[in-house]
């Protein structure tokens, strides 16, 4: 009884201090470096294609096992090559303070795994759910928490394009929207656009590209520099990279490599869409990925700017950039790499993963509120 009056207490004070935000002020945070501890069985981790935070604020990483050069997994190597270490397994399941609760996630019966490991949702009922994004990575995995396998959606090299209604193309992003039991993805890597499915039987739904409109994946996007001179291109550009839904039943679509994001409806109506360092030449984009902060109205939307090496926070309701968090380059705390993957607890706490020589996780914590202009 006395855990559930803690919990209830720590929920209490994270929504009063969200609750005091007035108009002028932004979130403030550090990164807190000791967070997560030390992986058991000397397991290490590779380059990370997903952070999700479910409902009890225990923080999934969904990292990629083949990306550990072998300099760093000599002891799996035969014969051992060093005492240390061996790729932990693909799925790991962290508590609140950053301690190991339990790893699963490899190939086996009833399903096809992935190439290229990247996407995971975490829903309400305690469903994990997981997406790759290697070309043939055409399907979508539905496991318990504790790794039992109960859906798969799509098969594994079958993807016929942005009109399949059976298969997907690299999807890169998920999100469930429990109001309605229907799984978002952001799809992605090889398609252009957004399709829904319904997350008890898997069957399709809806599906839609750049500006609601049809997606053309017969689309050729000029050179980068006259794309971002040009016009708002029609299409959404590879990859479709992250989806969310809001409380308020706006969709959220990370156009990456367009350099933007475009708000929907949930029918996949047009709302508005919002340019990030529009002028950034540099080829992955900017916008990879998003979070919410945990009030009711989600007051800020916090975008993860991979190639600026940033975390910009920007009014929902106006889009408007209110402060930026980072922007410098490295391995060390302050410092972003390879920033990919991005997710929030109910404390707002920010949680972030890296890819290519990145291969980190880690938090930077919430330290309450600051006016706009003052310096975090």
């Amino acid at each position: 009884m006395k855990k559930y009056i803690v919990v209830i207490v720590a929920l209490l004070v994270g929504v009063s201090v969200w609750a005091q935000n007035r108009a002028g002020q932004v979130p403030m945070f550090e990164p807190d470096p000791l967070w997560s501890q030390a992986l058991p069985n000397k397991w290490v981790t590779g380059q990370v294609g997903g952070v999700a935070v479910d409902s009890h604020d225990n923080v999934w990483v969904f990292h990629r096992p083949a990306t550990i050069p072998e300099g760093e997994r000599g002891a799996s190597l035969n014969p051992p090559a060093s005492e240390c270490c061996i790729p932990a397994p693909s799925v790991l399941e962290f508590a609140p303070d950053g301690h190991l609760i339990q790893a699963w996630g490899k190939p086996g019966p009833g399903y096809e795994w992935f190439k290229t490991e990247h996407g995971i949702f975490v829903d309400d009922k305690d469903n994990v759910w997981l997406s790759g994004s290697a070309k043939e990575d055409n399907q979508i995995l539905k496991f318990t928490r504790d790794g039992k396998f109960l859906m798969q959606i799509g098969h594994a090299g079958k993807n016929k394009g942005s009109d399949d209604t059976e298969n997907v193309g690299g999807p890169a992003g998920l999100f469930l929207h429990k109001k309605t039991n229907e799984l978002y993805v952001a799809d992605g890597y090889f398609n252009h656009r957004v399709v829904v499915f319904d997350a008890d039987t898997g069957k399709f739904k809806r599906a839609w590209g750049a500006y609601g409109k049809k997606p053309d994946d017969s689309y050729k996007f000029p050179p980068r520099a006259q794309l971002i001179a040009g016009d708002p291109p029609p299409q959404f550009n590879n990859p479709v990279h992250a989806v969310l839904v809001s409380n308020d039943d706006l969709v959220y679509v990370a156009d990456r490599t367009n350099n933007r994001l475009q708000v929907f409806r949930t029918d996949g109506t047009f709302v508005t869409e919002k340019p990030v360092a529009k002028n950034t030449l540099q080829q992955e984009g900017t916008v990879h990925n998003f979070a919410f902060s945990p009030d009711r109205e989600q007051r800020f939307l916090y975008v993860l700017d991979g190639s600026n090496k940033a975390i910009r926070v920007l009014n929902r309701q106006t889009l408007e950039t209110l402060t930026n968090i980072g922007g410098h380059a490295g391995h060390n705390a302050r410092e972003f790499f390879h920033a990919h993957s991005f997710a929030v607890d109910s404390k707002g706490n920010l949680f972030i993963g890296e890819v290519n020589d990145g291969m980190r996780y880690y938090r930077y914590a919430f330290k309450g509120m600051r006016a706009v202009n003052s310096t975090q």
